[in-house]
C-alpha cells in the first residue's frame, strides 16, 4: 500500500498538495467550504469525479481557487466536490457563503482538522480552530479581552507605536547617495510584527531564549522561524491519509516525525517565554499582556492549553497582517497615480503631523486601499477568490480599484463584502489590530518614502504558504520625500 501511494504521489506531485490545502484552509475562520457526510435530497450539483479518488486529480492546478471559479461557470454558485473519502460543498457567491456563516452556522460549527493541523494547533486548542462551543466561547473571550479587542488596542497603543518607527528607521539605514534606494519590506516589518507580537502576548521583548527541551539558545530571527514560519508550512504538509481515513491505520512515518518536529519545537519554545514570564510574575512583577491576563482568569485551562492559546496570539499577530501590508505597498508602488492620490489625503488630513490611529477614520482612501488589497489578495485565498472576482458583485475585479469603494454604488458595509475576516459567530478576533497596524503603517510608509517597483517585479505574483505570501519579497527603490519635519 505505501508503494502504491508513493508511485501515486510521484505521478501528481501538485494535485495532493493542493488537496490538502483546501482541506486545511477549510477549517480556518476564512474559510467557505462546508464538509457534509451524507446527500440530501436538497444537494447541491456534485463535480464529476472517479471512483474512490474523488475530485483529487482534477485539482493540478496549484491556485486551486482558479479552478473552483470555472467550476462555478459551469455548476453554479454552489456545487460539491470530493477528495478521497472527504466530501465538502464549495461557496463561491458572497450572499451564500454569508448565509452558510450566519443563518446556517450551527451546521458547520465544528472543524475537521487535518492530520497536520490537529498536531500543530495542539488538538484543536486554538480560538480559531476549536469546535464551537463553550470552550470555544471562553477562549475568544479571552483573547478578545486580552490582546485582541478595543480596550486591548488601546492598552498596546505605545507597542504599535514603537514598532512603526522602528520599521521608518530601518529603511531610513537604507538609504543611500543614489535617488532612490533599494529596499525589502518584508524583513523590517516582519521582525517588528514578531516583536510587537511577544510584547503583546508576554509583556517584553526577547531576543534571546535558553530552551532546556531543545537544549540550545534560540535567537530571535530563529524563534521567527520556529513560532511562525515553519508551522504554517508544516499544516500544510501532505498526508494521504486524511484523504482516506479508513486507511489511518497504514503508517506514515516520514510525515509524522517532520510535522511532530514542528510541533515540539514551537511548543518548547513558547514554553520556555513563558516560563520566563512567570520568574517575573513571581517577583511580583506585572504588566499588561495577555499571559498575564490568562494567568489571572484561569480556572479551567491546561497548562497545554495556555501554551497553544499565548502560542496563538504570537503567530497571528505576526503572519496575516505581514502578508495583506505588503500586498498593499506591492500594488501601491505599481500605480504611481494612486499613490499620489493616496499621499494628497495624507497631507490633507494629517498636514506635518505624523499619521496616527485617530487620523485612520478621515483617511477614506488609505480604508479603500486596505480593503481593495484584502479582495484582490485576501490573505488566505481559498475559496474567496471566485467571490472577489464575481463579476455581478465588481466592476472590473481583475484590477487593484480602491476608488470602487468611495463610488456611491458602494455603502460603508461593501468593504466587509471581501469577507477576508470571515463572518457569523466565527468572525476573525483579529479584524480590529490587522486594519490599524496595516493601515497605519501604509499610510506612514507613504507619508514618509515615494515608492516604486524594481524592473520585473510586477510579475512576482506567485505566493507560498497556507497564508498568501508572496514567493519572493517585494523589491521596491525609494526615495525619501522629504517629511523630516514630522511631528
Amino acid at each position: 500500500m505505501d508503494i502504491l501511494f508513493q508511485s501515486f504521489r510521484s505521478e501528481i506531485p501538485v494535485m495532493i498538495t493542493v488537496a490538502l490545502v483546501i482541506v486545511t484552509a477549510a477549517t480556518t475562520a476564512f474559510s467557505i467550504f462546508v464538509f457534509y457526510e451524507r446527500r440530501h435530497l436538497n444537494s447541491p450539483p456534485a463535480i464529476p469525479g472517479l471512483p474512490l479518488l474523488g475530485n483529487l486529480l482534477q485539482l493540478k492546478e496549484r491556485k486551486p481557487y482558479l479552478t473552483f471559479a470555472k467550476w462555478a461557470e459551469v455548476y453554479g454558485p454552489m456545487y460539491s466536490i470530493r477528495l478521497g473519502s472527504t466530501s465538502m460543498v464549495v461557496l463561491n457567491s458572497t450572499e451564500i457563503a454569508k448565509e452558510a456563516l450566519v443563518t446556517k452556522f450551527s451546521s458547520i460549527s465544528t472543524r475537521k482538522l487535518s492530520n497536520a493541523l490537529t498536531t500543530i494547533t495542539s488538538n484543536k486548542a486554538l480560538v480559531s480552530t476549536c469546535d464551537y462551543g463553550e470552550y470555544h466561547k471562553m477562549v475568544k473571550k479571552y483573547i478578545i479581552s486580552g490582546v485582541l479587542g478595543a480596550n486591548a488596542q488601546k492598552r498596546n497603543l505605545h507597542h504599535r507605536d514603537a514598532m512603526i518607527e522602528n520599521v521608518v528607521s530601518k529603511l531610513f539605514a537604507k538609504i543611500n547617495d543614489e535617488e532612490y534606494s533599494l529596499v525589502e519590506l518584508r524583513e523590517p516589518f516582519q521582525s517588528e510584527l514578531f516583536q510587537l507580537a511577544l510584547k503583546q502576548s508576554l509583556g517584553n521583548d526577547v531576543d534571546s531564549i535558553y530552551v532546556e527541551e531543545l537544549g540550545q539558545t534560540i535567537l530571535k530571527k530563529e524563534m521567527i522561524k520556529i513560532l511562525v514560519l515553519d508551522p504554517l508550512i508544516a499544516v500544510i504538509e501532505v498526508d494521504w491519509r486524511d484523504f482516506f481515513p479508513y486507511l489511518r491505520w497504514i503508517p506514515n512515518k516520514s510525515m509524522e516525525m517532520k510535522i511532530q518536529r514542528t510541533a515540539i519545537r514551537k511548543t518548547a519554545v513558547t514554553k520556555a517565554l513563558i516560563n520566563q514570564q512567570r520568574e517575573r510574575i513571581g517577583r511580583g512583577e506585572k504588566i499588561s499582556c495577555y499571559l498575564d491576563y490568562l494567568l489571572s482568569e484561569e480556572t479551567t485551562l491546561t497548562k497545554d492549553q495556555v501554551i497553544a492559546l499565548i502560542w496563538e496570539a504570537i503567530v497571528e499577530s505576526s503572519d496575516t497582517t505581514m502578508v495583506v501590508t505588503e500586498w498593499a505597498m506591492y500594488e501601491i508602488a505599481k500605480n504611481p497615480t494612486k499613490q499620489d492620490h493616496l499621499y494628497q489625503e495624507i497631507q490633507k488630513v494629517c498636514g506635518m503631523k505624523k499619521i496616527t490611529e485617530e487620523h485612520l477614520p478621515y483617511l477614506q482612501y488609505l480604508n479603500a486601499a486596505f480593503h481593495e488589497t484584502l479582495r484582490l489578495h485576501p490573505p488566505i485565498t481559498i475559496n474567496l477568490y471566485a467571490c472577489n472576482m464575481d463579476k455581478k458583485d465588481w466592476d472590473e475585479p481583475e484590477k487593484w480599484k480602491p476608488e470602487r469603494f468611495l463610488s456611491d454604488k458602494y455603502e460603508q458595509m461593501d468593504m466587509h463584502k471581501t469577507m477576508a475576516f470571515g463572518g457569523g459567530k466565527r468572525v476573525c478576533a483579529g479584524s480590529l489590530q490587522a486594519m490599524l497596524i496595516s493601515c497605519r503603517t501604509i499610510g506612514r510608509l507613504i507619508q514618509e518614502f515615494e515608492w516604486k517597483l524594481k524592473d520585473g517585479e510586477e510579475d512576482n505574483i506567485d505566493t507560498f504558504g497556507l497564508t498568501t505570501h508572496k514567493l519572493h519579497p517585494m523589491q521596491a527603490h525609494i526615495r525619501p520625500r522629504g517629511s523630516c519635519g514630522l511631528v
